[in-house]
């Protein structure tokens, strides 16, 4: 019933998946909002899945029908990649948007010659700052164990996505030549899973979900992390200029919806999780992922090393598409942002220089009986069946958790690691384990790739790579 009376009140919302409408368009004193999102880019949920499950920007709308007897009709967009919401903004036909930044920034550039259609950033919705958003996987029987042995095979990615730019810097890092090295087909996600799954490419390069759910299914294993690159990605929200001068009071509630979804995330993610998997169709252990405790940071500051990390994609973007020039800093626009603070009573500035996770493991262990208190080394343990996840301190620890449940014929329903090497958030099942040498030592190391594993049993001589199940058996 309050989500009825809050539908009347803000006006009609409409759910529609890609069909067409004229955001101008106004009948009766009601202003049409248009929103396009990407259920599934799951690091996009607070402009998107989380927000239109909350009905947060329904209720923000509502309050100025109340105040100035406006209006407000909410239609949401749901598609599978930044391109086509892109499009529709190109048309005028989309009034807000939420994609990566690959995607944001030819956003930018194609809408930037229709004044009505010209974008501006307005927010960032989450992002890594190694760059962990994006990841190549392979088969499970793959023989590959890093990117050069990928050479003349061919690879799934959506070309001008996040995923794809992360694929292009690697090869090049790698010493190979992303045009001549392999060939890339220009697929989108489900359909670059089915052809990894077929084994019509070796490999599939993408953005968040769609690594970490194959993996998840048991249908593909983590070749390479994009934190190996040490360059940020992040994912944001694109505001046509022309809609946000007509109606900066929808720029506003949008911005103070996100920041609602945003805080209820940061608090409550392990419910934020089931209310986005329910959202999107993904397993709810694959969506707490990425937006667990330690994975995704969710903060929503333009923070300076963001921008200057769009500027350093340009040149990709160059490389692969007819790119109009686009003037970064002046794409990327904080003031509605900053003003959207103020309201709340909250320090923007304090929040653009924090760099720290809002979300982070925290409390005692109850199996080390110590402090969870360093995210480098913290795991987490979800048991089925509860509504609550245990935190470890370190990976043994974490070991000894899954062992203790097990051994009480607990099913585990997903357990987390962080990699030793890179900090990213993977599943402690699907990670590559390292048994440390000597007595004094902690006794196992998760990776999340077979070629960081290597790397660090090369530097130390007497680790040893093992596989899951006799890291669990060797935990004491």
């Amino acid at each position: 019933m309050k989500t009825a009376l809050i539908a009347l009140a803000a006006g009609l919302t409409v759910a529609t998946a890609g069909c067409s409408l004229d955001s101008a368009t106004k009948s009766a004193g009601t202003v049409d909002v248009v929103v396009g999102y990407q259920s599934k880019t799951i690091n996009t949920v607070t402009a998107g899945t989380l927000l239109r499950a909350q009905g947060y920007l329904e209720r923000r709308l509502a309050d100025i029908t109340i105040r100035t007897g406006t209006k407000y009709n909410v239609t949401w967009q749901d598609y599978d990649t930044g391109a086509p919401i892109t499009a529709q903004m190109v048309a005028e036909k989309i009034d807000i948007g939420s994609m990566g930044d690959y995607p944001m920034l030819i956003n930018g550039s194609k809408t930037q010659a229709n004044e009505r259609a010209k974008t501006e950033m307005v927010s960032v919705t989450g992002y890594n700052p190694k760059g962990a958003l994006n990841m190549v996987v392979v088969a499970p029987d793959s023989p590959a164990k890093s990117l050069t042995d990928l050479a003349g095979e061919k690879v799934s990615a959506s070309v001008g996505s996040a995923g794809h730019g992360m694929l292009v810097q690697a090869l090049a890092k790698a010493g190979i030549d992303a045009k001549a090295g392999l060939e890339v087909l220009n697929q989108q996600p489900q359909v670059g899973a089915s052809s990894l799954e077929s084994a019509q490419v070796q490999a599939l390069s993408q953005f968040v979900a769609w690594p970490g759910l194959l993996v998840q299914q048991g249908k593909a294993k983590l070749l390479y992390d994009g934190a190996e690159l040490n360059y940020p990605t992040l994912h944001g929200v694109v505001v046509r200029r022309a809609y946000a001068a007509d109606h900066p009071e929808v720029v506003d509630a949008f911005l103070q919806a996100q920041l609602d979804a945003t805080d209820f995330l940061n608090t409550k993610p392990l419910e934020a999780a089931r209310l986005v998997a329910e959202g999107s169709g993904l397993p709810q252990e694959v969506v707490y992922l990425y937006n667990g405790p330690g994975g995704t940071s969710f903060d929503t500051t333009l923070k300076p090393s963001l921008v200057d990390a769009l500027k350093g994609d340009v040149p990709y973007l160059k490389s692969i598409d007819n790119f109009a020039d686009l003037d970064v800093p002046g794409f990327v626009q904080d003031a509605p942002l900053r003003a959207a603070f103020a309201a709340r009573g909250q320090d923007y500035e304090k929040a653009l220089a924090s760099n720290a996770n809002p979300s982070a493991l925290s409390g005692a262990d109850p199996v080390c009986h110590s402090a969870v208190d360093n995210s480098a080394t913290a795991g987490e343990l979800w048991l089925d069946g509860s509504d609550t996840t245990t935190a470890a301190a370190t990976p043994v620890c974490l070991l000894k958790a899954i062992r203790q449940a097990e051994g009480e014929g607990k099913k585990i329903r997903a357990a987390y690691i962080t990699d030793a090497e890179l900090g990213t958030r993977w599943f402690a099942d699907k990670a590559v384990w390292v048994r440390l040498p000597g007595p004094a030592t902690e006794g196992y190391l998760p990776f999340g790739t077979q070629a960081g594993a290597e790397r660090y049993t090369a530097a130390h001589p007497g680790a040893a790579i093992v596989d899951y199940r006799q890291a669990l058996a060797g935990a004491a």
